[in-house]
């Protein structure tokens, strides 16, 4: 148990959202456990308050602290929900991926550009339902200038063993279970370029949150399409601990580069600014919104009624 603050009054705009084989942030000094408990109900874990170089980064492990939840059980709504009440406005979110395509090899990272969404409609997927209707655009699921940022990076990290694929479509599947081998030959032939369970609904509650919001995702395998080696859980954690230095590395060089100055609008993410809010307003007439909606929508953006 940690006997670390559980309060926390000062800014914290960056957050990092820990997937399979990061499960916490080494070199970062914590300072403060954070256990908001959101309409959605609590985060997946305690948030973690790191200090580094002067930056407060949250830290959160999206299948929990002893990897409890499975993909489709991950409390995504309360994630993010709890990240944006805490202040943050920029997320780095770590996935482990397969490889769709034979240039993206096992220990390869992938900064996404598009998704395909193959999910089933089991996870919730977005905050506006139950008498409060918004629409928010997705043609570009991530931000632009976050992954301009981890691109160059991860570009200076390419001789030292950092392998970067700067574009791709992720598809992500509704899991547990691994693809049929059919499947993973259709994805190919979509143009998917690597494969994962999680990061759907993620990026969607980001946008809705008016989070700047970016995956960097590590392949792991070939998925099951390649003659080379089925996917397999044992083959996973192979690879991810043998990439576990360059990944941490990685994300910890995103980090020193968002804490400077020079970004301080990219992680407050004064671009997505009332992207969403504005559209509440004008779909659910005020006599068809519902209370408890609204009350759960004030979480996430205080005032947005009475503006």
């Amino acid at each position: 148990m940690s006997n670390l603050p559980t309060t926390f009054d000062k800014p914290v705009h960056i957050a990092v959202i820990g997937g399979t084989g990061l499960a916490q942030l080494e070199g970062y000094e914590p300072i403060a456990e954070l256990n908001p408990i959101t309409p959605w109900g609590p985060p997946a874990s305690p948030i973690r308050i790191l200090s580094h170089n002067g930056a407060n980064i949250a830290f959160l492990a999206r299948h929990g602290l002893y990897h409890q939840y499975a993909p489709h059980e991950v409390p995504n709504r309360a994630n993010i929900a709890a990240l944006r009440h805490i202040g943050v406005r920029c997320v780095i979110a770590f996935s482990a991926v397969g490889s769709l395509q034979e240039e993206i090899k096992p220990m390869d990272f992938v900064v996404p550009d598009q998704v395909i969404d193959r999910t089933k409609g089991i996870r919730p997927f977005t905050f506006f339902e139950g008498g409060v209707v918004g629409h928010v655009g997705f043609a570009d699921p991530f931000d632009a200038g976050l992954a301009a940022v981890v691109k160059r990076c991860a570009q200076s990290m390419e001789g030292d063993g950092v392998v970067l694929h700067d574009k791709g479509t992720v598809v992500v599947m509704e899991g547990p279970q691994f693809s049929t081998r059919a499947e993973s030959h259709m994805y190919r032939s979509w143009g998917g370029s690597v494969i994962n369970m999680s990061t759907l609904p993620e990026a969607k509650l980001a946008r809705e949150a008016e989070l700047s919001y970016q995956v960097i995702a590590m392949a792991t395998d070939y998925d099951c399409w390649h003659s080379f080696e089925d996917v397999n859980v044992e083959l996973v954690l192979k690879y991810m601990k043998a990439n576990v230095n360059n990944a941490k590395r990685l994300v910890g060089s995103v980090l020193d580069q968002l804490s400077q100055r020079e970004h301080s609008d990219l992680i407050t993410a004064k671009h997505w600014e009332g992207y969403a809010q504005g559209g509440l307003k004008f779909m659910t007439k005020p006599e068809g919104r519902d209370h408890e909606a609204m009350k759960k929508i004030e979480y996430l953006f205080p005032g947005v009624w009475q503006s």
